[in-house]
Order: structure tokens, then sequence, then C-alpha cells
């Protein structure tokens, strides 16, 4: 069970990684659907997109002990939950966002069920997977 979680944990670390680069790099452009951006929104949007960089870090590192790491994991899973609350926010006030911000809404908001699972992990008995 360890294993598996840890590569599901893998896998979805690549999300994060992927946003990092391309908000970084492409700005709030790609986004907009090729209409014009102000600098202080592209600014805030690039700066912003460092930080799914740190979270694909912060998960690379508890991937390195899973199981003595499990307090960041869980504030890890609550900034991303948080945050995919603050996109049904928008949601329900601005209007719906493209597809895959949705999609990535809906695993944002599935997020606790890392949690549990890795709780699940942590009381579970047997040898330990490096």
């Amino acid at each position: 069970m360890r294993t598996s979680f840890k590569i599901i944990l893998m896998i979805l670390s690549l999300i994060p990684l992927y946003f990092a680069v391309t908000g970084v790099l492409g700005g709030a452009r790609a986004l907009s659907s090729g209409e014009s951006v102000g600098p202080e929104l592209d600014n805030q949007f690039r700066y912003l997109s460092a930080y799914y960089l740190s979270l694909f870090l912060l998960i690379w590192y508890v991937l390195g002990d899973i199981d003595n790491r499990g307090t960041v994991l869980r504030i890890l899973v609550l900034a991303i939950f948080l945050g995919g609350l603050a996109r049904l926010y928008s949601y329900l006030q601005v209007g719906t966002p493209p597809p895959m911000l949705m999609a990535g809404m809906a695993l944002e908001l599935g997020a606790p069920v890392l949690a549990i699972w890795h709780r699940i992990i942590e009381r579970s008995v047997g040898p330990v997977v490096p």
C-alpha cells in the first residue's frame, strides 16, 4: 500500500511541476485565450506559479521519508484544498473556467483523500518500503 501511495504521489507531483514551468515561462496570457493581460496580473501570475515549484519540491521531500513526514503532507494537502476552495469561489462568482482548470479544482478539492490514505498507511502494520 505504501508503494502504491508513493507512485500516485509521484505522478500527482508532476501537475504542480507542469504549472510551475508553464506559468513562469508563459505567464497569464497563456490561459487568457490570446486576450491581452495587464502587467500587474501577469506579474502576480508568474509569482504565484513559482509556488507550484515549491509544492513539487515539498511533495518529493515527503516522498523521501513517507512514514515520518506525515505532518508536512497534511499541511500540503490543506494548502492544496484551500486553493481548490478559492477556485470554487471564483467559479461561483465569475463563471466557469476552462476544462483543465475545472479538473484542477476537482483534484484540489479531492486532496484530503491523500491525507486519509496516508493516515491509513501510518496505522498499518507491515514493513516500511523505502
